[in-house]
């Protein structure tokens, strides 16, 4: 659980068994590429489900509390299941929520959510930070209608110096005037900085940690990163965790 690394927060949960990779147990010789695709995040084990959609309750749709607008999914390690563990939490809001919900690609390093929804990725952030026109004109709409993806876009080799300009931020500003919730994949805490730079432009981030393989000493060094740079920690998730959680730790999560 997220409280044996010390991460105190609002948001801390188990999940308490792994998320598959897309398309696992899927039989692929009788469907098409976009329609396995398409399924890759409805192919939810029921617990791991039930445990986002307490994330979700807990994080945004707490009564009586103001929540977040703009959250970052952030992974500690690389091989963290962080961008499948976010697109499923996005579309559990978007179906919770009468608003609209912008899951946001800031991970140009791997990016896979357009996979996962079985869309195009040729045109997305990186392209509306080069370009001129509105930014929903760069998001794709999935998943009856208040769901939708602002992929990476079409990526080079100086790509990621993108995430740092001025147009970063008034393309950030925009998307929280057009979409009620906004939620950010990006690349894993411990291998790249991008994280720490979008961190500036949203209200806080979500670590997710990877049971059996993220140390508890790169947890907490990489929570106080993101605390130093005024990022606030809103909790953290551990994934994969393959071992029962007890009854009654279970009712506190």
């Amino acid at each position: 659980m997220a409280k044996e690394y010390g991460l105190v927060g609002p948001a801390e949960f188990a999940i308490g068994s792994p998320l598959k990779p897309a398309g696992a147990g899927i039989a692929t010789a009788t469907k098409s590429k976009s329609a396995v695709a398409a399924e890759a995040t409805t192919q939810v084990d029921p617990l791991v489900r039930e445990e986002l959609m307490k994330l979700v309750q807990r994080l945004f749709l707490t009564p009586g509390q103001t929540p977040p607008k703009a959250v970052m999914f952030a992974a500690i390690d690389a091989k963290t299941r962080c961008s499948r563990l976010c697109a499923i939490t996005a579309e559990l809001l978007a179906e919770s929520v009468p608003g609209s919900v912008c899951l946001v690609e800031g991970n140009f390093r791997t990016p896979s959510l357009p996979g996962m929804f079985g869309v195009e990725n040729h045109h997305g952030l990186a392209n509306a930070l080069r370009q001129e026109g509105p930014i929903r004109g760069f998001a794709k709409q999935v998943r009856r209608g208040r769901l939708w993806l602002l992929s990476s876009g079409s990526l080079d080799e100086d790509a990621v110096n993108l995430l740092n300009c001025d147009q970063m931020k008034e393309r950030i500003a925009e998307l929280r005037s057009e979409f009620d919730f906004l939620i950010f994949d990006v690349p894993p805490l411990s291998v790249y900085a991008d994280a720490i730079v979008l961190g500036r432009m949203v209200d806080g981030a979500l670590l997710v940690l990877e049971a059996n393989e993220t140390h508890r000493e790169s947890a907490l060094r990489i929570a106080e990163t993101l605390r130093s740079a005024r990022i606030p920690v809103l909790g953290a998730v551990l994934n994969s965790r393959t071992f029962p959680i007890p009854g009654t730790l279970y009712k506190r999560l």
